[in-house]
């Protein structure tokens, strides 16, 4: 058990000195200490994502000089190539497919997608996303088929009719949402034809949809500004702020009350200034002791496969059930992660005997012939920095091998595939199987998109029929 005194030995060590949370502990009756610590615990799970994503929000489509903007609300913004290591705001970035987004306002109305015909063969998906990061909904190839239409989002509070020519409605759970476009991007020769299908993705108010007048406009928000250090040392001040856009479900009224005891409130300010020294050590405790956990839940929760762990993906909240835990390690480990069904994320840190990967040491993934990840659409295996987890820079601009570059890539006698796996060039002769680390700890994420169901298959995770090759050190 810990004293008071060790509470300030604690904070005295430096171990998140500067962190201290932006919240007002509830100036009535005081929470008792350990009651407080285990609540800042379970506040910095549950509302890690919410901050996480507010911050990508604020970056994307609030702040004009982030340097990261794309589009205000309701409004689609293409990405006319992939992610490359300029990109900084989401951590583990898709570099597969040239994105598209829109970050929806559904307090005044809803908002219609349309989404064009496309071509059979090419994979698409259109990801619609909650402030929670639940994905609460799917347009594309695997859910609506490539047909195209008009689909109706809306808000919480909307109980409208749905109106002539929309093909599917879906309701998410807060004021605010992201709907992520991918659109399969053959090879670099094929960027022309994926600008021709992003033209045709659109959204437009429900108002506009019908050629009416548009109802009044909801308030402005005064969006707090938010960086990497903010979202440290205001935790509480941002959950607080976004979670006035988010009606509570049913699974969080105990969390939310809990909250409340530490002075964390929907919409309420909150003053840093007005917390004592205990109670900033106790909130730091149990926000130190979260991000612990966090980090546990996401290394032990998956399966190791040859040194692949697999078994996170994300989900709707159903599939999260309350486990504020699991959601965090899943946003921590990649913000935006697709269902299983329609993308499985097997991720790497060691080899196949358990060593960490590091760019010092060169590795080889080798694909059976006969064993290429089971996928209905296309599977990537991509390089990040390990600590960073964003892509790494490299003298060939390449971030990722995946299986639309099969017809470049060298065979083996045997008809198999080895990636190499290091930080300095193979060889002229072998730098078509190349993939560039860094110069320090590796981070590795498989992407398989629309997994195959029936064997072989990674499906259900960590319990499928085919497993990921391990990754090997040479020498």
């Amino acid at each position: 058990m810990l004293s008071k005194r060790d509470l300030l030995r604690f904070g005295a060590t430096g171990a998140f000195a500067a962190a201290l949370p932006g919240g007002a502990v509830a100036q009535t009756a005081r929470t008792g200490m350990f009651a407080a610590i285990d609540i800042a615990q379970k506040g910095l799970a549950y509302g890690l994502p919410i901050v996480m994503n507010y911050a990508v929000m604020y970056k994307f489509a609030i702040d004009k000089d982030s340097g990261q903007f794309k589009a205000p609300f309701n409004q689609v913004s293409n990405a006319r190539d992939t992610f490359t290591y300029k990109d900084t705001a989401v951590v583990t970035p898709n570099a597969d497919t040239p994105y598209s987004m829109v970050w929806m306002d559904l307090r005044a109305e809803p908002i219609v997608l349309t989404v064009p015909t496309i071509d059979p063969k090419r994979y698409y998906s259109v990801q619609l996303v909650d402030s929670s990061t639940y994905n609460y909904g799917y347009i594309g190839s695997r859910t609506t088929g490539n047909d195209g239409g008009d689909f109706l989002v809306v808000g919480p509070d909307w109980r409208g009719e749905t109106p002539a020519g929309i093909k599917k409605v879906f309701k998410c759970a807060s004021q605010h949402s992201l709907a992520i476009f991918r659109t399969q991007l053959f090879s670099p020769a094929d960027l022309d034809a994926v600008h021709k299908v992003q033209d045709g993705y659109n959204a437009r108010p429900l108002s506009a949809f019908l050629n009416q007048p548009a109802p009044p406009a909801a308030p402005a928000i005064d969006f707090p500004k938010i960086d990497d250090e903010s979202a440290k040392t205001k935790f509480f001040e941002y959950l607080a702020f976004m979670m006035q856009f988010m009606p509570p479900a049913q699974n969080e009224d105990a969390i939310r009350a809990d909250l409340a005891k530490i002075g964390v409130e929907a919409g309420k300010p909150f003053s840093v200034d007005k917390l004592k020294l205990d109670d900033r050590l106790q909130l730091l405790i149990g926000m130190k002791m979260a991000d612990r956990r966090i980090d546990e839940v996401l290394q032990l929760s998956g399966k190791n496969l040859n040194g692949w762990i697999t078994g996170l993906s994300g989900g709707d909240a159903g599939y999260f059930n309350g486990d504020w835990l699991k959601r965090a390690a899943v946003a921590k480990g990649g913000i935006y992660a697709n269902d299983a069904l329609e993308a499985a994320y097997p991720f790497a840190r060691t080899d196949d005997r358990g060593r960490a990967l590091d760019g010092k040491s060169k590795y080889t993934l080798t694909f059976p012939a006969d064993s290429l990840p089971p996928v209905n659409a296309f599977w990537s295996v991509t390089m990040y920095d390990g600590k960073s987890q964003l892509l790494v820079k490299n003298p060939i601009d390449r971030y990722l091998i995946n299986s639309p570059m099969l017809p470049d890539l060298k065979k083996n006698p045997d008809g198999s595939v080895t990636i190499a796996i290091q930080k300095d060039s193979p060889g002229s002769d072998k730098e078509s199987n190349w993939l560039p680390a860094p110069d320090g700890p590796i981070y590795l994420v498989m992407r398989l998109y629309w997994p195959k169901t029936n064997p072989p298959s990674i499906l259900p995770l960590g319990e499928g029929t085919w497993k990921p090759p391990g990754i090997k050190r040479v020498g």
